[in-house]
């Protein structure tokens, strides 16, 4: 009824852990002035725009501070 199937050699496996390819990737490019100067200027912006909205949105998470003068129209004012 069913067929008992032969077992597979799983040698390969441990074999192609060890291969080594003996073909050499080309060297990385060195960047030049003006793709780290991009780069920096980049980065420089983003950690300043971080900064910034800590910076801005901090006096707004504080719970303690509420408005001394309620927001009332000036006409009901005299009322």
């Amino acid at each position: 009824m069913f067929r008992r199937r032969e077992p597979v050699p799983f040698a390969f496996v441990a074999e192609a852990d060890r291969f080594r390819s003996n073909v050499t990737p080309p060297p990385r490019e060195r960047l030049g002035k003006t793709q780290i100067a991009a780069r920096s200027l980049v980065g420089l912006t983003v950690v300043a725009g971080l900064a910034g909205s800590l910076l801005f949105g901090m006096p707004a998470l504080e719970p303690g501070k509420a408005p001394s003068k309620s927001q009332q129209s000036e006409a009901s004012e005299g009322r």
